[in-house]
């Protein structure tokens, strides 16, 4: 099974650059979206619907802000919409899919920095998120969790670490919570395979960033540790260009 997470910043815009010729030459069996900035009923789901993918949103109250969503070809078992915590769904961040044993869901993890009360909610959000975590595991303890976790976990994922210290995505209370996370029986997918610096799948608009490839790296597929042995493979897409952010996959056995 081939599973790739992509913040789109909006999906509408998205699709107006072409994401759906992307999908149908990239042809996986699941994407999950983050940031999808539109209810619904907003979304042109016939498009998906023609390369032949079910599909299933949550989308944030508040219009135009956030949402998830997640495409896939197989229709899964079971669908869970949000994960139960009342200040995470208002914001639409989680949607999981059951395949049997084995579960997928795409996050999007919020963003501190615009300010100390959203950095105060991140760090909410990640406490809250971690300890939800640990619990589905008890159910559910086979997880593929893609999403946009608004964090660079270590220098290498990142182009100016000393210039980010203070930076809300590499703040260090921000990368002890990513170190709690994987030592928590977690598998960062990418770095499995690749250890090379400069591979990111974030770029600012300003200055041109992404030309010069001044990036974060703060997408990620992290997989239960049960299922490291399944993968066969992980990439990031950095010319897919229908973001500010890119794509990352996973290939794994199920």
């Amino acid at each position: 099974m081939k599973i790739c997470t992509y913040n789109l910043n909006g999906i509408r815009a998205a699709m107006s650059k072409g994401l759906t010729h992307w999908i149908q030459e990239t042809d996986f069996d699941v994407y999950c979206f983050q940031e999808t900035k539109a209810q619904a009923e907003q979304i042109e789901v016939g498009a998906f619907e023609a390369l032949g993918y079910k599909h299933y949103w949550y989308s944030a109250t508040k219009k135009g802000y956030s949402g998830v969503g997640i495409i896939c070809k197989a229709a899964p078992d079971n669908v869970v919409y949000g994960n139960g915590i009342n200040s995470h769904d208002f914001e639409g961040r989680m949607i999981r899919i059951d395949y049997g044993d084995i579960s997928i869901a795409s996050i999007y993890y919020p963003s501190g920095s615009s300010g100390e009360e959203r950095q105060g909610f991140k760090m909410i959000f990640l406490e809250e998120m971690y300890e939800y975590l640990e619990e589905l595991k008890k159910t559910r303890p086979k997880l593929i969790l893609c999403g946009d976790y608004n964090i660079c976990h270590k220098e290498i994922d990142i182009h100016d670490p000393k210039g980010n210290k203070d930076s809300s995505g590499f703040l260090p209370e921000e990368r002890a919570w990513m170190d709690k996370f994987f030592a928590a029986g977690y598998v960062d997918s990418f770095r499995a395979f690749n250890q090379n610096p400069h591979e990111y799948t974030w770029w600012s608009y300003r200055a041109g960033a992404r030309g010069n490839n001044k990036g974060w790296r703060i997408d990620y597929i992290a997989v239960t540790e049960n299922l490291k042995s399944k993968l066969n493979n992980a990439k990031i897409f950095q010319s897919a260009m229908h973001s500010d952010h890119c794509p990352s996959y996973i290939d794994i056995e199920i």
